[in-house]
Protein backbone atom coordinates (compact mmCIF):
# COMPACT_ATOMS: atom_id res chain seq x y z
CA UNK A 1 0.00 0.00 0.00
CA UNK A 2 1.23 3.45 -0.85
CA UNK A 3 1.22 6.42 1.26
CA UNK A 4 -0.93 9.09 0.76
CA UNK A 5 0.18 12.84 0.20
CA UNK A 6 -1.43 15.75 1.68
CA UNK A 7 -3.27 16.32 -1.55
CA UNK A 8 -4.84 13.45 -1.64
CA UNK A 9 -6.01 12.55 1.61
CA UNK A 10 -8.68 14.48 2.94
CA UNK A 11 -8.12 17.99 4.14
CA UNK A 12 -8.61 19.01 8.16
CA UNK A 13 -10.66 21.72 9.49
CA UNK A 14 -9.86 23.56 12.76
CA UNK A 15 -12.29 25.55 14.61
CA UNK A 16 -10.93 28.41 16.28
CA UNK A 17 -13.44 29.09 18.93
CA UNK A 18 -13.22 32.30 20.71
CA UNK A 19 -15.73 32.60 23.58
CA UNK A 20 -15.20 35.49 26.86
CA UNK A 21 -11.65 35.97 26.32
CA UNK A 22 -10.38 32.55 25.89
CA UNK A 23 -10.01 29.98 23.20
CA UNK A 24 -11.33 26.58 23.06
CA UNK A 25 -8.67 23.53 22.61
CA UNK A 26 -8.65 19.90 23.00
CA UNK A 27 -6.86 16.89 24.03
CA UNK A 28 -6.98 13.79 21.81
CA UNK A 29 -6.49 10.47 23.30
CA UNK A 30 -4.51 9.10 20.39
CA UNK A 31 -1.39 11.93 20.35
CA UNK A 32 -0.98 12.45 16.21
CA UNK A 33 3.01 12.65 16.86
CA UNK A 34 3.69 15.70 19.35
CA UNK A 35 0.16 17.00 19.27
CA UNK A 36 -1.80 16.67 22.00
CA UNK A 37 -3.88 19.66 22.88
CA UNK A 38 -5.55 21.36 19.51
CA UNK A 39 -8.79 22.98 18.48
CA UNK A 40 -11.86 21.09 17.48
CA UNK A 41 -10.74 19.26 14.39
CA UNK A 42 -12.06 16.97 12.06
CA UNK A 43 -11.59 15.74 8.04
CA UNK A 44 -13.55 17.35 5.60
CA UNK A 45 -16.14 15.48 4.34
CA UNK A 46 -17.40 14.93 0.48
CA UNK A 47 -19.52 18.65 -0.27
CA UNK A 48 -18.91 20.29 2.36
CA UNK A 49 -16.80 23.60 2.75
CA UNK A 50 -13.87 23.74 5.34
CA UNK A 51 -16.20 26.17 7.57
CA UNK A 52 -18.91 23.74 6.84
CA UNK A 53 -16.58 20.95 8.97
CA UNK A 54 -15.01 22.97 11.76
CA UNK A 55 -18.70 23.55 13.21
CA UNK A 56 -19.64 20.23 12.76
CA UNK A 57 -17.30 18.78 14.28
CA UNK A 58 -17.00 21.46 17.19
CA UNK A 59 -20.60 20.14 18.21
CA UNK A 60 -19.90 16.27 17.24
CA UNK A 61 -16.72 16.91 19.57
CA UNK A 62 -17.83 19.31 22.41
CA UNK A 63 -21.28 19.57 22.08
CA UNK A 64 -20.85 23.28 21.64
CA UNK A 65 -23.24 24.93 18.32
CA UNK A 66 -20.71 27.79 17.02
CA UNK A 67 -21.25 30.04 13.73
CA UNK A 68 -17.86 30.29 11.17
CA UNK A 69 -17.33 33.96 11.15
CA UNK A 70 -13.95 33.81 8.77
CA UNK A 71 -11.39 31.70 7.13
CA UNK A 72 -8.12 32.51 8.62
CA UNK A 73 -6.08 30.46 6.13
CA UNK A 74 -5.10 26.87 4.57
CA UNK A 75 -1.46 24.98 5.25
CA UNK A 76 -0.03 22.06 5.18
CA UNK A 77 0.52 21.43 8.55
CA UNK A 78 4.32 20.83 9.81
CA UNK A 79 3.98 18.01 12.12
CA UNK A 80 1.72 16.33 10.79
CA UNK A 81 1.55 16.73 6.71
CA UNK A 82 -1.97 16.75 6.73
CA UNK A 83 -3.50 19.89 4.69
CA UNK A 84 -5.35 22.22 7.27
CA UNK A 85 -8.00 24.80 6.83
CA UNK A 86 -8.48 27.10 10.25
CA UNK A 87 -11.99 28.84 10.44
CA UNK A 88 -12.44 31.14 13.57
CA UNK A 89 -15.85 30.52 15.46
CA UNK A 90 -18.34 31.87 17.54
CA UNK A 91 -20.44 30.35 20.35
CA UNK A 92 -24.24 30.23 19.45
CA UNK A 93 -25.58 27.86 22.38
CA UNK A 94 -24.20 25.45 24.28
CA UNK A 95 -21.76 24.51 26.97
CA UNK A 96 -18.64 23.18 25.75
CA UNK A 97 -17.91 19.41 27.37
CA UNK A 98 -16.45 16.07 26.05
CA UNK A 99 -19.04 14.58 24.01
CA UNK A 100 -16.87 12.33 21.89
CA UNK A 101 -15.22 10.62 24.15
CA UNK A 102 -13.71 8.25 21.88
CA UNK A 103 -11.60 10.92 20.38
CA UNK A 104 -10.89 13.51 23.10
CA UNK A 105 -10.57 12.76 26.61
CA UNK A 106 -10.25 16.77 27.97
CA UNK A 107 -11.15 19.98 27.04
CA UNK A 108 -9.66 23.29 27.95
CA UNK A 109 -10.81 27.19 27.56
CA UNK A 110 -7.68 28.92 27.82
CA UNK A 111 -6.27 32.45 27.85
CA UNK A 112 -3.61 34.00 25.35
CA UNK A 113 -0.54 33.94 27.65
CA UNK A 114 -1.83 30.12 28.47
CA UNK A 115 -1.54 29.30 24.81
CA UNK A 116 2.20 28.70 24.63
CA UNK A 117 1.34 25.58 27.74
CA UNK A 118 -0.86 23.95 25.79
CA UNK A 119 0.72 24.53 21.94
CA UNK A 120 5.12 25.15 22.41
CA UNK A 121 5.62 24.63 19.19
CA UNK A 122 3.70 27.94 18.28
CA UNK A 123 0.15 28.50 15.86
CA UNK A 124 0.05 28.90 12.48
CA UNK A 125 0.93 32.65 11.38
CA UNK A 126 -2.60 33.92 10.78
CA UNK A 127 -4.51 32.08 13.47
CA UNK A 128 -2.00 33.65 15.79
CA UNK A 129 -2.76 37.21 14.56
CA UNK A 130 -6.55 36.43 15.07
CA UNK A 131 -6.23 35.28 18.43
CA UNK A 132 -4.17 38.35 19.43
CA UNK A 133 -6.75 40.35 18.84
CA UNK A 134 -9.78 38.84 19.69
CA UNK A 135 -8.75 37.58 23.07
CA UNK A 136 -7.19 41.07 24.06
CA UNK A 137 -10.26 43.14 22.72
Amino acid sequence: MTQQTAEERPGISAAIVVCEGHVLMVRRRVSEGPLSWQFPAGEIEPGESPEQAAVRETAEETGLEVDAIKHLGVRVHPKTGRLMSYTACEVVSGTADVVDTDELDALAWVALAEIPEYVPYGLFEPVQEFLDGALTS
